[in-house]
Parts: C-alpha cells; sequence; structure tokens
C-alpha cells in the first residue's frame, strides 16, 4: 500500500485532467451510500468531535472511503479543526491500495466540479471571473475555470479584505490580471462567471445583480443554515445541482423551497445528466444559470483513482 504525502496527492491532480476525470465517473455512476456521522465524545479538558466516514465504489474496478475528523476545540492546542484521510482499495478483492491526503482531495475535487459543471452551463466566451471567498478552496477556482473557459479577469471579494488581497496578490505573481474588490454589488453586476466558496449563513449573491447570460456557482452551503444567494437567484435563473442529496442539504435550495418561492420541480438537472448529455445545458446566450453543489464521494472516489493511477505511471 502506498502513501501519498499532501504535496504528492495535490502533483497528481492537475485540472485539466481532474475535471476530465470527474466527467467521466458521473457517465459511468457510482455507489455511494449516505455518509454516517458518528459523534466522538472526548475528555472534560477537550471537546467533543464529530467523525464522517463518505464511502464510494465501482463494481470491479476502485471503491474508496473518506474519513473526516471534525474537532473545533483544536484551536485551542493549535491545530487546525478538521483533518482528512482518503484510503483507496480495489472493489473486486478488497485489497487496500493507497492513502491520500484527503483535504486536498476534498478541494482539488470540490473546484474541478465546479468548473466541470461551468463547462456545460457558463457561455463559451465568458471571461470576467469573479470569486466570491479566498479561502481553501476560494484560491484554487482561478486555476479550475481558467481550464475550461478563457479567463481574462479575476476580481475577488472576501469579508477579509486582507485575504482577498494576498489572493489577488498571488495571481497577479502568477502573470493574471486580478485584483481585490471592496464593493461585491459592482463586481456581480460585471461578473460574467460568479464562485462562491464561503461559510456564511446569510445571502451574498442577490438576484438583481446578475448580469444577462451570466453563471452562479455556489458551493460553500452544505447545511440548511448556510447561505450565499437570495431567492432571487434562484427566481431569475435556470438552476442545476450536482445531485439530488443537494436538496436536502443546502440552505440555498432549502430556504426558498419552504418560503414557496421555489420547487424541488424546478431544477433542470443534475451533474450526471448533464456528462450524459441527457440535457444540453445553457440553451441561450441569455440565459441566467445556477449551479448549486454539496459534493459527493464519487467525486473523491474518481480524484484518488486518478492520482493513484498517476503516481503508479511515474514509477514505472
Amino acid at each position: 500500500m502506498h502513501v501519498l504525502s499532501q504535496a504528492q496527492t495535490a502533483q497528481y491532480l492537475p485540472f485539466n485532467l481532474l475535471i476530465d476525470a470527474l466527467d467521466v465517473a458521473f457517465k459511468d455512476g457510482c455507489e455511494v451510500p449516505l455518509r454516517h456521522n458518528h459523534p466522538i465524545q472526548n475528555k472534560p479538558e477537550y471537546e467533543d468531535g464529530i467523525l464522517l466516514l463518505m464511502p464510494a465504489w465501482q463494481v470491479g474496478k476502485r471503491m474508496g472511503v473518506k474519513t473526516v475528523s471534525i474537532f473545533p476545540g483544536n484551536q485551542k492546542q493549535g491545530l487546525p479543526g478538521l483533518h482528512s484521510v482518503f484510503i483507496l482499495y480495489d472493489s473486486s478483492t478488497g485489497v487496500p491500495l493507497a492513502i491520500l491526503d484527503g483535504d486536498t482531495i476534498t478541494s482539488r475535487r470540490t473546484a474541478a466540479a465546479s468548473a466541470l459543471a461551468a463547462r456545460y452551463l457558463s457561455r463559451p466566451d465568458a471571461s470576467r471571473l469573479l470569486v466570491v471567498g479566498a479561502g481553501r478552496v476560494g484560491s484554487l477556482l482561478p486555476e479550475a475555470y481558467r481550464a475550461v473557459r478563457p479567463i481574462e479577469q479575476i476580481k475577488v471579494w472576501d469579508r477579509n479584505s486582507g485575504a482577498s488581497e494576498q489572493m489577488a496578490t498571488r495571481l497577479r505573481d502568477q502573470g493574471l490580471n486580478a485584483e481585490a474588490v471592496d464593493d461585491l454589488e459592482q463586481a456581480a453586476r460585471s461578473a460574467e462567471i460568479i464562485t462562491c466558496a464561503t461559510l456564511s449563513n446569510s445571502p451574498l449573491i442577490h438576484g438583481d445583480w446578475l448580469a444577462t447570460g451570466a453563471h452562479l456557482d455556489l458551493i460553500g452551503s452544505f447545511t440548511p443554515q448556510m447561505r450565499e444567494s437570495d431567492e432571487e437567484c434562484l427566481r431569475r435563473s435556470t438552476v442545476f445541482i450536482d445531485t439530488e442529496e443537494a436538496l436536502m442539504k443546502s440552505g440555498d435550495l432549502l430556504a426558498p423551497m419552504q418560503s414557496g418561492s421555489f420547487k424541488d420541480t424546478e431544477v433542470a438537472a443534475t451533474l450526471e445528466r448533464l456528462c450524459r448529455l441527457q440535457h444540453a445545458g445553457r440553451s441561450r446566450a441569455e440565459e441566467i444559470t445556477l449551479f448549486k453543489a454539496v459534493g459527493t464521494a464519487l467525486e473523491d472516489l474518481a480524484a484518488a483513482s486518478m492520482a493513484y493511477d498517476s503516481f503508479l505511471a511515474e514509477q514505472a
């Protein structure tokens, strides 16, 4: 069994190849049970934690499980509050093949899935990108989107203006046209693609800000309490989701459904249907599209398999 470090895991997951690997995985399909969620009691001097288990497998190919340990009290110990590991197996024999860095897999497959959706949903000539959120996933989104669209201008907004400026500086150091912005509304109104990767509990993007032909990508809301968009965003858009699980988890969908302003039957298609060409995606240049993702273990398995295969090929 091989062990791939954080750097190796990232090295073997370039976005141009990872986006295509996810496309194939959604076409092929995968068994993805609901994730296991276990509360972990701790010693009195520590806060309790949560252990998540996210399995997936393809018959006769690979299977894997991502373990995610969430211990909010780690900040007091000077440690990250979340750690993640992915274990890859041969699904025919159950033989363990590799252990990979789960945090890297999660962040890179998340960005790649958004770019994959944008390949079907954004205008082919879209060149103006607004990134909302300058965290781990947000910092990867420009590279991912540049793999599918001719991005020429990148604007970055974050509640922490220092974080957005640091990210914009890194992008400029790479030779890209990037700037940090303070006025989110103005930046949104001029963007052709808006991608949000935040932990916001209240809407950041308003529907009346969206330009004709814009594509809105929502990553951050993965609980019923979290939201990155208001109800007007859904009303003005053709709505797509990564999996049906988004309708059970995301406040961006649940809140409008509860108020009666949006129905689950109004979802145009899942990412699987887009990849299988069972839905045409964007139908006209003027259409506003919205993609809401909550993530799926299918993406973890596809990314881990690709990284492992690339690692083996380099060793040969």
